[in-house]
């Protein structure tokens, strides 16, 4: 893609932002919403509007190569960002769920689910590539010290002697001639059989003009036939009816993917280029135009020593470095702030003895009038009761950098600038406030100075005795200081990040992650959640909606710091669902996307280790203390249910699982805003744990289903070519997904490793794959069955955010009859209404 179109790429962003700023900040203030219906509608319209700029402004973000328009995007990504995190969240409290269905407001907005996918921007780990290949490189270097005595102690050396080396070598040797003289023997026996067939035959009896013409009509039928199974195949593809060919490096994706490639260099060119600028170009400004700033400054102060000693009589006192310096002499004060000033002097004097004698009468008015005020309050919040707009951290952002976008870019011609390089008259614009600011600096020590000398000259002048100015004696506020919160004390303040990131890699609590992008986690999205939520069906959630979500509590913002600052906080994540549905390959994921660390605290690998109490505090204040240092961090914790179970199971015992129960969530409660740490819990049987307990140390549960059948179809289709297999009209993707009913998609990759393996991919293009090849391998694994899937359900209703929602549905039910009864029904229910009041 050309420079102009991502220039095309941000305008369309900058207008679909305009007018969704516009629905931000209405002129008149709005009204509660009541109906929660067409609430949920206005979220989910701004939320898919927001996705549809998440995306542009990510596109251009990773590929426009001008490194001042870079910051702009840059910050104007970040509050996008943010918005949409906000905005889900609330969608979350309005629904009381975590998975939301909108196909009716994309069908009326005319988009696909592609279109709102969900993207993870590639800052997150392209800007940090260099930390995080020297970050692997060190965690290589351990493990390969560790896995030196490993490999020695499990693999013995296979040693020789002289003569068993030759004599295999020579079996060997012998055995390759034995196979070459067999070939040649078959190859001389064939050209006799050939030499006898000729013989046997004679001259050939057909006309050439006929032999010409029947291998004519051979040669073009044959080729014709290629070409309509060619343009078959074309258009199969082109449907989506068939897999695209094998990826080549001449395919225009492949080129695309090296273009972006190239582009990202490009960009590494042109912004050390940019950082080389702003220091040349500083140091000129500073040389140019330095003295002339200087002398205006000292023009400007001395002139207002002038206008003081005319107005008041005596020279100003100079403001100090903590008020300003000169810069708050020449502060442009808004009319609030004068007005502000004129009252206070007015006020200063004779008034404030009647204010001493009035305050009681006052404020035993304001008791009055806040009693007054609290019994109307809570019958206007009665009434005005419904759903408002929660006030946004992230709209300033956006509407700073749609400003900055109106002030500079829009007007600016960019004709000249073809190879997109930095703009130097913008950075002389910065620089030179920043060089105005340093020589202020000098300026105001200059004429603090003059100021003093000024003063002595006078006083001797007058007779007087040069006054010292005495500053007031400043209060000693050691003891009146508020009360803090605890801090947590080091437990290793001697030891350095380096030596206890390696302490943790070797004991096994430091993992390596495997490299898994959230692409590969496969799910097709649901088209029918709003039909089901309409007629009071809850819906299972579908694969995408899972990727989706773990996108948005997780990786968005660990991935950037600007967003998790003011972001609402999630800090521990919990997936509960079957086996094999993926739920350690999303923690890898997470760790992928972000470039975060990997700390495992499953109860089976620190079995052992850091033994007792003591030990256990300081293995926790080692990995949240290395965590912090090496943000983002992920906290994994495998099985957690065991860590709430009533009573610990005889074969868990040695490893100990309840040993993190208390401790953790009290450690979870010092992670701030700042601090990019997740903890996350995985768990295959979440109903054998305590609720309470499990529910105070997750914020958010993601509840991961089987994969319905247009998920399994995807999944089929996607492994078996990830495996080696080619798909052809031989193979019924769509009678294995329906037969596969129940199989997660740990399961279905099980079956298709063992499927196709070396021999089987060698024999594929003469033997086509076929659907009963996988039915033997998957009969012998058992599915999740319906009674299954029906317990997580049930177990997930009794969650803080299901039973909210259970609460509500209960109640929309109770209006609806209510609403649905007539008259005799009302009557009734004020008489019940009677009763309860007597009693």
């Amino acid at each position: 893609m050309s420079h102009s179109f991502y220039g095309k790429q941000w305008i369309s962003a900058h207008v679909a932002l305009g007018d969704l700023l516009q629905l931000e900040v209405p002129p008149e203030q709005a009204k509660p919403e009541r109906d929660k219906i067409a609430a949920f509608q206005l979220l989910a319209t701004m939320y898919i509007k927001y996705i549809q700029v998440f995306r542009r402004l990510e596109q251009c973000y990773d590929q426009v190569v001008h490194p001042q328009k870079r910051r702009v995007l840059r910050h104007l990504l970040d509050g996008v960002m943010g918005r949409v995190l906000e905005v889900k969240h609330e969608m979350v409290n309005l629904e009381l769920s975590e998975f939301h269905y909108f196909d009716d407001i994309l069908s009326d907005l005319k988009l696909t689910p592609s279109d709102v996918e969900m993207p993870i921007p590639k800052y997150f780990t392209h800007e940090r590539k260099r930390a995080l290949k020297e970050r692997e490189q060190v965690l290589g270097q351990i493990l390969a010290k560790l896995g030196s005595h490993d490999k020695d102690s499990t693999k013995e050396d296979v040693r020789l002697t002289m003569e068993e080396a030759i004599h295999l070598i020579q079996v060997h040797e012998r055995a390759r001639q034995g196979r070459l003289r067999a070939k040649f023997m078959k190859e001389i026996r064939q050209q006799e059989e050939r030499e006898k067939m000729a013989a046997t035959r004679g001259a050939p009896t057909v006309d050439p003009e006929v032999a010409a013409v029947r291998i004519q009509k051979l040669w073009k039928g044959c080729a014709q036939r290629k070409k309509t199974r060619k343009e078959r195949d074309d258009e199969m593809i082109f449907i989506g009816m068939h897999p695209p060919p094998a990826s080549s490096t001449a395919t225009p994706q492949a080129l695309a993917v090296k273009y972006e490639g190239d582009r990202r260099k490009i960009q590494d060119i042109h912004e050390l280029e940019y950082q080389q600028a702003l220091t040349t170009v500083k140091e000129k400004v500073r040389e140019t135009e330095g003295p002339d700033m200087k002398e205006t400054l000292m023009d400007q102060i001395r002139q207002w020593f002038i206008e003081c000693r005319d107005a008041i009589g005596r020279f100003p006192d100079y403001p100090t470095e903590e008020e300003g310096g000169s810069l708050a002499i020449f502060k442009e004060k808004d009319p609030a702030e004068v007005e502000a000033e004129l009252k206070a002097k007015e006020e200063q004097g004779g008034k404030k003895s009647k204010k001493d004698k009035k305050g009681g009468k006052d404020k035993k008015k304001d008791k009055k009038d806040k009693k007054k005020k609290g019994k109307k309050g809570k019958k206007k919040d009665e009434e005005d009761e419904g759903w408002k707009m929660s006030a946004s951290k992230f709209v300033p952002t956006i509407k700073e950098g749609c400003n900055t976008y109106n002030e500079i870019w829009m007007v600016r011609n960019e004709a000249e600038n073809f190879n997109q390089k930095h703009d130097v008259e913008l950075i002389k614009e910065e620089k030179r406030l920043e060089v105005e600011s340093e020589i202020r600096i000098q300026v105001d020590e200059l004429m603090r100075q003059e100021l003093k000398n000024l003063k002595l000259a006078i006083d001797r002048d007058k007779g007087k005795k040069a006054k010292k100015g005495k500053g007031k004696k400043k209060k000693k506020g050691g003891k009146k200081k508020g009360k803090k919160g605890k801090k947590q004390k080091d437990l290793t303040p001697d030891r350095t990040i380096e030596s206890l990131y390696e302490e943790l890699v070797s004991e096994g609590i430091i993992v390596r992650h495997t490299r898994t992008h959230m692409s590969d986690y496969i799910g097709e999205y649901s088209y029918l959640g709003t039909t089901l939520r309409q007629a009071n069906v809850e819906p299972m959630p579908s694969l995408s909606d899972v990727r989706r979500l773990v996108t948005e509590f997780a990786i968005l913002p660990l991935g950037s710091p600007a967003v998790h600052e003011k972001a609402p906080l999630i800090k521990s994540i919990l997936f509960a669902g079957p086996h094999g549905t993926g739920k350690k390959m999303l923690v890898q994921c997470i760790c992928t996307e972000t470039g975060a660390n990997l700390f495992d605290l499953t109860a089976t690998n620190i079995a052992g280790k850091y033994p007792g109490r003591d030990g256990l505090k300081l293995l926790l204040h080692m990995v949240f203390k290395v965590g912090r240092a090496l943000q983002p961090s992920v906290i994994f914790v495998g099985n957690c249910e065991k860590m709430f179970r009533k009573k610990a199971l005889k074969s868990d015992l040695q490893s100990d699982p309840k040993r993190l129960k208390k401790e953790l969530p009290k450690l979870l409660k010092t992670i701030k805003a700042e601090d990019r740490l997740v903890m996350v819990g995985t768990s295959s049987s979440p109903f054998d744990g305590e609720l309470k307990p499990m529910m105070a140390a997750y914020q958010r549960i993601i509840l991961i289903p089987r994969p319905d059948y247009a998920s399994r179809h995807l999944i089929w289709r996607r492994l078996i070519v990830r495996h080696g297999g080619i798909l052809t009209n031989q193979l019924d993707i769509g009678s294995l997904s329906k037969v596969s009913d129940g199989y997660t998609p740990g399961m279905i990759d099980t079956v298709c490793s063992s499927i196709l393996n070396e021999r089987r991919i060698h024999q594929i293009h003469k033997k086509p794959l076929q659907a009963l090849e996988f039915i033997a391998p998957l009969a012998r694994l058992d599915p999740v069955y319906k009674e299954e899937e029906e317990t997580y359900k049930a177990w997930f209703v009794k969650t803080p955010l299901g039973k909210k929602r259970a609460k509500a549905a209960a109640g929309a039910d109770e209006n609806t009859g209510k609403g649905k009864s007539g008259k005799n029904g009302g009557k009734k229910g004020n008489k019940k209404g009677k009763g309860k009041k007597k009693k």
